[in-house]
């Protein structure tokens, strides 16, 4: 078995590699080719946490992984990661285990990768300002994935802690990204200013008002994934023109604006315009008019994860980085 180790992964796996595995593993999902059984989700209610069980398989490829990560938000308070997680990829010929790798990154990646081809999709070519609502784990990538597909000229930082999202934006910088930005305490000037908005936080409340959108904005949401949780508001689920969901079945169950609104009535899972993959294969319209609101709903699935797992295991392999040993 192959033990690759976070480092190692960012050493040889980047955005566009994730971009182009996503694009092809939703391409396979419409073709009826990946296997993706529902996720299991443990709650540690005491901590606010939760532990996912993830399995997938690519039955043409032959090969299948699972993902387990936890997410305990406490964790940073005691010096330790809010997000931690592996893969275990398995050959589908013969069942041995191939290789194990870090997955917290990946789990990152794959996400902004996700945002980045709905945001190609759906955003308008145009689009200039990206805000991001959420400086904490899940964002950094979010602008990765954004900056991959679209020529941003301003960046604009919202956090409920100021100091946190400067330090995001010193981050951006050390990366070398050298677009400016600013942080915004005001939330209705951000969202009206952006061109795309990209949600990356764990909020229980609406976290900015729908009224405040100009027609013509994409929005990304990727930081609920449990009913209980919830970005954005009625007011934005009413006004989106489109709203796609990277699976389905897992938007039903997980994302919490959506359930919230299926269940007071004003909205209704058969307004879903589609899932990401029928835009993609051309089975369902991408942005048709300069002035849609659009919005892309991201819970996660496991064939996402297995795609990411897939690519990094051919490069380093093909490398010779890694570590080999037997069980």
């Amino acid at each position: 078995m192959l033990l690759i180790n976070e480092q190692q992964i960012q050493q040889q796996y980047h955005m566009k590699d994730a971009i182009r595995d996503v694009t092809e593993v939703l391409r396979a999902k419409e073709q009826g080719q990946i296997n993706s059984p529902h996720r299991t989700v443990f709650d540690f209610p005491e901590r606010q946490a939760s532990s996912l069980y993830m399995p997938s398989a690519d039955m043409v490829n032959k090969i299948s992984g699972v993902k387990i990560v936890t997410i305990f938000p406490e964790n940073p308070a005691h010096g330790k990661p809010t997000t931690q997680g592996v893969i275990l990829l398995s050959d589908g010929n013969n069942g041995e285990h191939v290789a194990m790798m870090t997955a917290s990154y990946l789990t990152r990646l794959r996400t902004g990768a996700l945002s980045g081809i709905a945001t190609d999709l759906l955003a308008r070519k145009e689009s200039r300002v990206l805000t991001v609502i959420g400086t904490g784990g899940m964002a950094f990538e979010q602008v990765l994935g954004i900056l991959a597909v679209r020529t941003i000229e301003k960046i604009i930082l919202v956090n409920r802690t100021p100091e946190k999202a400067e330090r995001f934006g010193e981050s951006l910088l050390a990366f070398g990204i050298e677009i400016p930005y600013t942080v915004e305490t005001i939330v209705s000037s951000a969202v009206q200013q952006a061109d795309i908005i990209c949600c990356a936080t764990r909020s229980n409340e609406p976290v900015f008002n729908g009224e405040d959108l100009k027609p013509g904005t994409h929005i990304n949401g990727v930081g609920s994934y449990l009913p209980s949780m919830r970005e954005m508001d009625q007011t934005t689920i009413l006004r989106a023109d489109k709203i796609v969901a990277d699976d389905i079945a897992g938007v039903k169950d997980e994302a919490g604006e959506l359930i919230q609104s299926v269940e007071s009535g004003a909205w209704s899972f058969d307004q879903l315009h589609a899932e990401l993959g029928q835009l993609i294969v051309g089975g369902a319209a991408a942005r048709e008019s300069e002035s849609e609101i659009t919005f892309f709903k991201c819970v996660g699935a496991a064939y996402f994860d297995l795609a990411v797992g897939k690519g990094v295991y051919s490069k380093v392999k093909a490398s010779g980085a890694g570590m080999t040993v037997e069980l």
